[in-house]
C-alpha cells in the first residue's frame, strides 16, 4: 500500500471513529426549539384547560393558544449539530437549564411551582379585570413548612393578628414585618366554617431575619364559585397571559377572538401586568405552523419579536391584560392594535 493510500485509510478510520463517538456520546448541551402549543379555550385529554363553576359562562370561538419552548436533552454531538443546522433550534449549555448540584426532579419541581404561581396570578388578574368580588385563600403549601398541617389549600384568610385581609398584597404587607418564632393568629374560613388558628413562622431559608410561613396565597372568587386551570406536563410561568384571556373570554358574552386563531405568550402578575419571556422566536414559529393569525407579544419582547417575525403573522404589543383584551377587541372591530416595531 502506498503512502497516499495509507494516509487516506487512516483519515477514513479517524473520521469513522469520530462519527461513532459523535453518534453515541451525549453532548453537554440541550437544544431549544418550538414546543407544544395548547388552546386554552379547548380541552386536553378530555378536560377543559380553563373552567369556572358557580359563575355564568358564555360560548367561545376561535383559539387562544399558549406556546412553549421545547427542550431536547440527552442528545449526541451529531444530533446537536443536526438540530442546530436545521435553523429552528438553538443550542445552550445543559447547565443553564439543569444547574450543577440540582437533579432533573428538582428542576421539574421548580418549574411546576412557577407554573402553579402563574395559575394563581392568571386567576387573580382575570378577576380584577372583570371586577368580580374576591377573597384571599391558601393556594399551595410548602411541605414541611410551619403552615403544613395547620392550614389547608382553599382556606380563606380573613384576618392576621386582627388585621383584615382584603387582598393578597395586604396579606404580604402584613406578614413582611412579622419576626420568626413569634406566633401569628389567623382568622380563616374552612369549608364554610369560621375558625381561628395559630401559626408560628420559621426563619426564611434565604434570609433568616424574615418570617417564613410556607404558603402561596391566591386570589379566589367568592364562596361557591371556583376557577380551575388544568394543563399537565407544562412548567414555568409564561402561559399566564393566555390563561387570563381564556378566563375573561369564558366569563364575558361574545367571543373575544372574533373567531380568529390567536396565539401568544407572557407572564402575568396578580394586577394584570404582562412580563417578558424567553424563546419568543420558537414560540412564533410554532404559532405560524399551527395556523395562528395573530400573536400577542409582551411589550418587553417586542423588539426581538419584530426582528424575527414569521411572514404573515400579525404581532400585537401588550403590556397588561387590559391591553391584551383591548387589542383583541380592536381586531374584532376591524382596527389595528398596537404593533411591535
Amino acid at each position: 500500500m502506498g503512502v497516499r493510500s495509507s494516509t487516506w485509510v487512516t483519515a477514513l478510520l479517524v473520521l469513522l471513529g469520530l462519527t461513532v463517538v459523535g453518534s453515541v456520546v451525549p453532548a453537554p448541551v440541550v437544544a431549544l426549539g418550538p414546543g407544544p402549543t395548547f388552546d386554552t379555550l379547548g380541552e386536553v385529554n378530555g378536560t377543559p384547560v380553563v373552567s369556572a363553576e358557580g359563575l355564568p359562562t358564555y360560548p367561545t370561538e376561535g383559539h387562544l393558544n399558549m406556546t412553549t419552548v421545547g427542550v431536547t436533552d440527552g442528545i449526541t454531538t451529531l444530533g446537536a449539530l443536526g438540530l442546530w443546522a436545521s435553523g429552528n433550534h438553538r443550542l445552550a449549555p445543559r447547565s443553564s437549564l439543569y444547574p450543577p448540584g440540582e437533579s432533573s426532579e428538582q428542576v421539574t419541581a421548580q418549574n411546576q411551582q412557577e407554573f402553579d404561581g402563574s395559575i394563581a396570578n392568571a386567576e387573580a388578574a382575570a378577576l380584577t379585570h372583570l371586577g368580580l368580588p374576591t377573597r384571599v385563600t391558601v393556594g399551595t403549601l410548602t411541605e414541611g413548612s410551619p403552615s403544613a398541617g395547620v392550614l389547608e389549600p382553599g382556606d380563606e384568610i380573613r384576618a392576621v393578628s386582627g388585621m383584615p385581609i382584603p387582598s393578597v398584597q395586604v396579606l404580604l404587607d402584613t406578614l413582611a414585618p412579622a419576626p420568626p418564632g413569634e406566633p401569628l393568629t389567623m382568622a380563616i374560613v374552612r369549608d364554610g366554617t369560621p375558625r381561628e388558628i395559630t401559626v408560628t413562622p420559621a426563619a426564611h431559608p434565604a434570609d433568616p431575619a424574615r418570617a417564613f410561613l410556607g404558603i402561596t396565597p391566591a386570589t379566589s372568587p367568592t364562596q361557591g364559585q371556583e376557577l380551575e386551570i388544568t394543563l399537565g406536563d407544562v412548567g414555568g410561568p409564561s402561559a399566564g397571559l393566555m390563561f387570563s384571556l381564556a378566563l375573561v373570554d369564558k366569563l364575558t358574552p361574545g367571543p373575544l377572538t372574533g373567531g380568529r386563531f390567536v396565539a401568544g405568550t407572557g407572564t402575568v402578575d396578580a394586577e394584570g401586568g404582562v412580563g417578558p419571556i424567553s424563546g419568543i422566536r420558537f414560540k412564533m414559529l410554532k404559532a405560524q405552523e399551527v395556523g395562528a393569525q395573530v400573536f400577542l407579544v409582551p411589550a418587553a419582547n417586542c423588539a426581538e419579536a419584530a426582528a424575527d417575525a414569521p411572514d404573515g403573522l400579525v404581532l400585537a404589543r401588550v403590556g397588561t391584560l387590559d391591553e391584551a383584551v383591548a387589542a383583541l377587541e380592536t381586531l374584532d372591530a376591524g382596527g389595528t392594535p398596537p404593533a411591535c416595531s
